[in-house]
Protein backbone atom coordinates (compact mmCIF):
# COMPACT_ATOMS: atom_id res chain seq x y z
CA UNK A 1 0.00 0.00 0.00
CA UNK A 2 3.01 2.26 0.75
CA UNK A 3 4.06 2.02 -3.27
CA UNK A 4 1.86 1.46 -6.93
CA UNK A 5 2.77 -1.32 -8.65
CA UNK A 6 4.98 -0.87 -11.25
CA UNK A 7 5.11 -2.50 -14.95
CA UNK A 8 6.98 -5.34 -13.30
CA UNK A 9 5.16 -6.21 -10.60
CA UNK A 10 7.50 -4.52 -8.01
CA UNK A 11 6.27 -1.88 -5.46
CA UNK A 12 7.79 1.50 -6.03
CA UNK A 13 8.20 4.25 -3.68
CA UNK A 14 5.48 6.99 -3.95
CA UNK A 15 6.68 10.61 -3.56
CA UNK A 16 3.27 11.37 -2.58
CA UNK A 17 3.49 11.76 1.10
CA UNK A 18 6.35 13.73 0.54
CA UNK A 19 4.80 15.94 -1.89
CA UNK A 20 1.69 16.90 -0.12
CA UNK A 21 3.44 17.41 3.06
CA UNK A 22 5.35 20.14 0.90
CA UNK A 23 1.98 20.99 -0.71
CA UNK A 24 0.55 21.97 3.26
CA UNK A 25 3.78 23.81 3.99
CA UNK A 26 3.16 26.20 1.05
CA UNK A 27 -0.68 26.46 1.80
CA UNK A 28 0.33 27.44 5.51
CA UNK A 29 3.00 30.08 4.70
CA UNK A 30 -0.04 31.34 2.44
CA UNK A 31 -2.36 31.51 5.05
CA UNK A 32 0.28 33.32 7.14
CA UNK A 33 0.36 35.94 4.66
CA UNK A 34 -3.11 36.24 4.68
CA UNK A 35 -4.02 36.44 7.94
CA UNK A 36 -2.39 38.92 8.49
CA UNK A 37 -4.30 41.30 6.59
CA UNK A 38 -8.19 42.04 8.33
CA UNK A 39 -11.58 41.18 6.28
CA UNK A 40 -12.73 38.47 4.40
CA UNK A 41 -9.32 36.55 3.43
CA UNK A 42 -8.93 36.13 6.63
CA UNK A 43 -11.87 33.50 7.12
CA UNK A 44 -10.97 32.35 3.57
CA UNK A 45 -7.33 31.29 5.32
CA UNK A 46 -8.75 29.32 7.73
CA UNK A 47 -10.39 27.26 5.41
CA UNK A 48 -7.73 27.03 3.17
CA UNK A 49 -5.98 26.06 6.26
CA UNK A 50 -8.36 23.37 7.19
CA UNK A 51 -8.14 21.82 3.35
CA UNK A 52 -5.02 22.26 2.47
CA UNK A 53 -3.08 20.78 5.37
CA UNK A 54 -5.84 18.01 5.71
CA UNK A 55 -4.63 16.45 1.81
CA UNK A 56 -1.24 15.73 3.58
CA UNK A 57 -2.42 14.58 7.15
CA UNK A 58 -4.90 11.60 5.22
CA UNK A 59 -2.01 10.59 2.87
CA UNK A 60 0.50 9.94 5.62
CA UNK A 61 -2.64 8.56 7.93
CA UNK A 62 -2.83 6.00 4.39
CA UNK A 63 0.62 4.77 4.85
CA UNK A 64 -0.11 3.37 7.90
CA UNK A 65 -3.15 1.58 6.67
CA UNK A 66 -4.55 -1.54 8.63
CA UNK A 67 -6.49 -2.40 5.60
CA UNK A 68 -7.12 -1.92 2.04
CA UNK A 69 -10.23 -0.45 3.18
CA UNK A 70 -8.88 2.01 5.64
CA UNK A 71 -6.24 3.23 2.79
CA UNK A 72 -8.61 3.70 0.26
CA UNK A 73 -10.68 5.93 3.06
CA UNK A 74 -7.91 7.70 3.80
CA UNK A 75 -7.04 8.40 0.18
CA UNK A 76 -10.23 9.15 -0.97
CA UNK A 77 -11.07 11.84 1.63
CA UNK A 78 -7.53 13.61 1.02
CA UNK A 79 -8.95 13.65 -2.84
CA UNK A 80 -12.21 15.69 -1.32
CA UNK A 81 -9.56 17.76 0.91
CA UNK A 82 -7.80 18.53 -2.33
CA UNK A 83 -10.63 19.50 -4.23
CA UNK A 84 -11.97 21.94 -1.66
CA UNK A 85 -8.31 23.24 -1.38
CA UNK A 86 -8.32 24.20 -5.04
CA UNK A 87 -11.63 25.56 -4.91
CA UNK A 88 -10.61 27.91 -1.96
CA UNK A 89 -7.01 28.73 -4.41
CA UNK A 90 -10.02 29.74 -7.06
CA UNK A 91 -11.95 31.76 -5.06
CA UNK A 92 -9.13 33.82 -3.68
CA UNK A 93 -7.94 34.67 -7.37
CA UNK A 94 -11.79 35.57 -8.29
CA UNK A 95 -12.22 37.44 -5.59
CA UNK A 96 -8.91 39.66 -6.36
CA UNK A 97 -7.63 38.75 -2.91
CA UNK A 98 -4.84 37.27 -4.56
CA UNK A 99 -3.18 38.16 -7.49
CA UNK A 100 -3.24 34.98 -9.84
CA UNK A 101 0.60 34.84 -10.64
CA UNK A 102 1.32 34.22 -7.33
CA UNK A 103 -1.08 31.23 -6.58
CA UNK A 104 -0.52 29.71 -10.46
CA UNK A 105 2.21 27.12 -9.27
CA UNK A 106 0.50 26.45 -5.94
CA UNK A 107 -3.32 25.83 -8.15
CA UNK A 108 -1.25 23.63 -10.49
CA UNK A 109 0.18 21.45 -7.62
CA UNK A 110 -3.62 21.37 -6.09
CA UNK A 111 -4.60 19.97 -9.84
CA UNK A 112 -1.88 17.42 -9.99
CA UNK A 113 -2.51 16.43 -6.49
CA UNK A 114 -6.43 15.97 -7.02
CA UNK A 115 -5.17 13.92 -10.42
CA UNK A 116 -2.71 11.86 -8.62
CA UNK A 117 -5.20 10.98 -5.55
CA UNK A 118 -8.62 10.26 -7.94
CA UNK A 119 -5.96 7.72 -9.99
CA UNK A 120 -5.26 5.93 -7.12
CA UNK A 121 -8.78 5.90 -5.75
CA UNK A 122 -10.29 4.62 -8.61
CA UNK A 123 -7.81 1.70 -9.18
CA UNK A 124 -8.51 0.51 -5.66
CA UNK A 125 -12.10 1.07 -6.38
CA UNK A 126 -11.61 -0.79 -9.76
CA UNK A 127 -9.67 -4.08 -8.22
CA UNK A 128 -12.15 -4.56 -5.49
CA UNK A 129 -15.00 -4.56 -8.14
Amino acid sequence: MKGEEGGNGRKMKSDLPERAFDFAKRIVALCVSLDERPGVGRTLARQLLRSGTSVGANVEEGQAAQSEADFLSKYSIACKEARETHYWLRLLIAADLVPEPRLAALVGECDELVAILTAIVKKLKMKRV
